[in-house]
């Protein structure tokens, strides 16, 4: 098992915190990269590998160079992404890692459950339409970046997360590919990430690279016929949650170069991984 944690530099304590609940893990010791994106690392136990890139490369393209340090060292099956502000609250959560991938072949994804400083998990952090009962595992289409575990042959048979989205719905982007390979997804509401609560706002380009990146995953995966189905759903909602003036105006101009650029490779998923996803609770088009 391997862990990769990204930091921009500005969270040392929560990262030193992390990685001592990392280490605090029953059974065999992961083997741990922390990446700096464009910035120096704080000192790191001398257990844990340290890269320091170049610039900042979004969050999956952090991720996937992490994943190619893993995979260089060789003998990891299974990869474990964790936000660098996090905290993970028990210490048997990779020992139930292990067992649920050991236990289905068919397995890809295991999401985590994020829970506040409150223990609370909000509901953009329950990856099910309706967001209904966070404590309730299940079969689910997509999964949370700050806390996941992967297969590493899904990684190699689906490849790795979209560089170019830099931030926001690179998750989505990846699920949609591994269960169109027939890959199942679960979150599992045992395994706990502890993370402060935020609000995704609070990023500047949150609005403008959420709207581009929705166009660019409808673009990339869904049936062609699909494709204005599942984004007139989604400006409808935005519209219906009222952003402020400034943030609908730059969700608008990501929608729109999201329209306008484009976003190779196109690989529309089959029908019958539509209907599944739909089986699943959450068709593509919501």
């Amino acid at each position: 098992m391997g862990v990769v944690v990204l930091t921009m530099g500005d969270r040392s304590d929560e990262l030193r915190a992390l990685l001592e609940s990392v280490a605090a893990q029953e059974g065999d010791s992961a083997v741990v990269v922390v990446l700096g994106q464009g910035v120096r690392l704080p000192e790191l136990p001398p257990e844990v590998a340290g890269v320091e890139l170049p610039e900042n490369l979004g969050i999956p393209g952090g991720r996937n160079k992490g994943v190619e340090w893993l995979r260089d060292c060789g003998g990891v099956d299974l990869v474990v992404i964790l936000d660098d502000d996090g905290l993970l609250p028990r210490t048997d959560t990779f020992r139930l890692v292990r067992e649920a991938f050991a236990a289905n072949s068919h397995l890809g994804v295991v999401s985590f459950r994020i829970v506040d400083e409150d223990g609370q998990t909000a509901r953009r952090h329950v990856p099910r339409l309706g967001a209904s009962d966070p404590l309730r595992s299940s079969e689910v289409t997509t999964f949370l970046g700050g806390a996941h575990a992967i297969r590493m042959s899904v990684i190699d048979q689906v490849g790795e997360f979209p560089a170019a989205f830099f931030y926001a719905h690179e998750e989505t982007d990846f699920a949609w590919r591994a269960l169109d390979a027939g890959w199942e997804i679960h979150y599992r509401s045992d395994l706990v990430l502890r993370h402060p609560r935020t609000n995704p706002a609070r990023h500047a380009t949150y609005y403008r690279l959420t709207a581009r990146n929705r166009v660019w995953l409808a673009k990339r995966h869904l049936p062609a016929v699909l494709v204005p189905v599942y984004l007139a759903s989604w400006t409808a909602y935005t519209v219906a949650r009222r952003p402020p003036l400034a943030g609908l105006r730059a969700w608008w101009a990501g929608f729109f170069e999201g329209v306008r650029t484009p976003s190779p490779p196109r690989r529309p998923m089959r029908w019958r991984t539509v209907w599944r996803m739909a089986r699943l609770g959450r068709p593509p088009v919501i």
